[in-house]
């Protein structure tokens, strides 16, 4: 339940929070004074950007700056208008930060610094990380269902959870996916991209929490339980993309499933009895406490840290947790089943 329950809370709001696109640093007149400058002449200072000068097929143009860049790099997204905004934010942060100024943001995100053309290099290696450390848990997970456990006579597993938890591990994986190229190019389609795919793992982890807190094993039921969340999570999503993509509304509904989710796994462990609870409930009562990072947020130390990158890193060990909670329900339930079979 870690990762559900941390994606829960952690995709709850690090997807789920819109991006404001006005901030202090965008009114600044020397910045503003710069990116008009560099519109012109295409350079910041000494430093001058060639694609600046061409169109799309390589010619020489006199045309509007932002119809200069050739195709391969309107392609990669790494254009003049985006290399302006960030020269002139780095000449600007020099500036402030000679002067004795903390760091402001600029378009809604924090002066970070680019490795490899990387736009938030700390949130993509941690992003990665969680990927990894989901897919090592689903490894295991897999190991212990069909090479450790007792199976039945047709092989399949006692476990009656086990697909459930497969098709989350799948979720799973595209999501933080999704949120290392996210945060590797912020631009419209990654954007929706890591947004729909961490609510789609939001939506569908409530639907979990609520099939195995109320021990919910036929298909039938299942099917009657899960259909009216996955239409309103198809919902929810298609409005976002097709109609308006209202941070404030997706908010409030991340929110209300993530709340939602913690109070029933928390519950559950407490009436239940599972010999995990511990585990389980040291998994919620800490993600809780890692929100503050997003609540606090702070610049980014040297450029790369900042508080969103703090909170990533925290779903590091609270996934490898989730992922031994798993394999513990997978080795109780399977004890139960064979204790009835006997």
């Amino acid at each position: 339940m870690v990762r559900c329950y941390w994606i829960s809370l952690f995709l709850t709001f690090s997807c789920c929070l819109g991006v404001l696109h006005a901030s202090v640093g965008d009114a600044d007149p020397s910045y503003r004074s710069c990116l008009n400058d560099c519109e012109i002449t295409g350079c910041v200072g000494e430093i001058c950007f060639p694609h600046c000068n061409f169109s799309s097929d390589g010619a020489s143009v006199d045309g509007p700056w932002y119809m200069q860049e050739p195709l391969y790099l309107r392609w990669k997204q790494w254009d003049c208008h985006s290399d302006c905004r960030y020269h002139c934010m780095v000449n600007r942060e020099k500036d402030r930060a000679a002067s004795g100024y903390e760091p402001v943001k600029y378009h809604g995100k924090w002066p970070f610094k680019r490795v490899f053309g990387i736009q938030e290099p700390a949130s993509v290696a941690f992003s990665a990380l969680n990927l990894a450390m989901h897919f090592h848990g689903w490894l295991s997970f897999f190991i212990l269902l069909h090479y450790k456990l007792p199976a039945k006579a047709d092989k399949k597993p006692y476990y009656e959870y086990a697909g459930l938890w497969h098709l989350y591990a799948l979720l799973a994986l595209n999501s933080w996916f999704w949120s290392a190229v996210f945060h590797s190019r912020d631009v419209d389609l990654t954007e929706r991209l890591d947004y729909f795919s961490a609510i789609a793992l939001l939506g569908y982890s409530l639907i979990v929490a609520i099939l195995r807190s109320f021990n919910v094993r036929l298909e039938a039921a299942r099917v009657m339980v899960s259909a009216p969340l996955l239409a309103f999570v198809t919902t929810h999503i298609l409005y976002l993309n097709n109609y308006k993509l209202d941070y404030g509304w997706n908010m409030k509904v991340c929110v209300a499933m993530g709340v939602a989710q913690l109070l029933i796994w928390a519950i559950w462990g407490g009436v239940s009895g599972h010999p995990s609870r511990r585990k389980l409930w040291f998994v919620i009562v800490t993600g809780a406490l890692a929100m503050l990072l997003e609540i606090y947020d702070f610049p980014p130390y040297e450029g790369f840290v900042d508080a969103h990158a703090a909170w990533h890193a925290t779903t590091v060990p609270l996934t490898y947790l989730w992922w031994s909670f798993i394999k513990d329900d997978a080795e109780f339930r399977t004890s139960v089943q064979l204790n009835k079979v006997k």
